[in-house]
């Protein structure tokens, strides 16, 4: 089969790779514009589209695929694009677009997507991001076909990992990319060998959660919340957007914690945001919660601004904790 494959970051770049990889003939890459990034702000191509140059893979990058949005012209160029480019199956990974149903239809055989999330739980843009803010246990990988709604379509296949008390929305990104390249090349495959249409599972809607996209204004931790929350919410903003706490006139970004089990450092009557303790070996221990029941977190990596992400033991060595409280 002839393969359009659409995706912008490195989630999306592994399944792009992966497929390659497989011997799949990929005629035409769909990614979004280049972006300003780094401190100079220069204009960077996405992982996708790196890829894709890299192995002389043609790539478009319309602003909207929607005729009736605010680029009317660029997205009948890609439409016209599309309907051009001899293909069978259109790969959706990450893309950051919506793909309108006169898209949708394009593509003889349709629209795969590789979704990050067991659906129909966290339908949306950041499921790795709220299911480890959540406490789940496990996540996964689901391909299914597309159909107009906000991945609501016929699935495929699916595949679940576990999600452990250490883990981040990197480690799991990184974890998830990988198994949702494999289930693809296997989806993609046992596709190729049935001619005719092939059926997927449909969704109930019974268990259906969102997943809305990343705010940064929801980076800064509430430590008035339970400490099993801010464990959590700091893993899940690890690597973006970051969980921020005020200390003093500083603003730290914590990058890795978890609830505190048992400690010879009593919680008692201190208010939410106190530094109970910070050991260079165990970490800094902060209440939480309006209460004693509100429990500790023990955090284990952070970063002060213009410094680098550092462990307990090497943040001490230059920021003092002890003592103080954050805001």
């Amino acid at each position: 089969m002839k393969i359009v494959f659409a995706g912008t970051p490195d989630f999306a770049a592994t399944a792009l790779a992966t497929i390659h990889d497989a011997g799949f003939e990929i005629v035409l890459v769909l990614t979004q514009p280049d972006r300003p990034a780094g401190r100079g702000m220069q204009l960077q191509a996405s992982s996708v589209k790196q890829f894709a140059l890299a192995h002389g893979i043609p790539v478009a990058q319309p602003v909207s695929l929607r005729l009736d949005g605010k680029y009317p012209a660029d997205a009948e160029a890609a439409h016209a694009l599309l309907r051009t480019t001899p293909h069978d199956v259109m790969v959706v990974a990450a893309y950051g677009l919506i793909l309108p149903p006169s898209v949708l239809a394009i593509p003889p055989r349709g629209c795969l997507n590789i979704h990050g999330s067991l659906l129909p739980r966290w339908r949306g843009a950041a499921p790795i991001h709220r299911a480890i803010e959540a406490g789940d246990t496990q996540t996964g990988i689901t391909i299914m076909q597309m159909d107009a709604g906000l991945d609501t379509g016929p699935m495929l296949s699916m595949q679940a990992l576990p999600i452990s008390p250490e883990d981040t929305t990197g480690s799991m990104h990184d974890e998830l990319a990988c198994l949702g390249g494999v289930m693809i090349v296997e989806a993609l495959r046992e596709m190729d060998e049935q001619p005719g249409p092939v059926a997927g599972t449909v969704q109930t809607e019974v268990g259906a959660t969102y997943a809305p996209k990343i705010r940064k204004d929801e980076a800064l931790l509430d430590f008035l919340q339970p400490a099993s929350l801010v464990a959590r919410k700091i893993r899940a903003f690890n690597p973006f957007p970051g969980a921020i706490a005020h200390f003093g006139d500083v603003t730290l970004k914590l990058w890795h914690a978890q609830e505190a089990g048992p400690s010879q450092v009593q919680r008692g009557a201190a208010a939410a945001g106190t530094v109970l303790a910070a050991d260079p070996e165990e970490g800094i221990l902060i209440a939480c919660g309006q209460d004693a029941t509100g429990g500790m977190v023990r955090v284990t990596e952070l970063q002060k601004p213009g410094g680098k992400r550092l462990g307990a033991r090497d943040f001490l060595q230059g920021f003092a904790l002890a003592g103080g409280r954050f805001l």
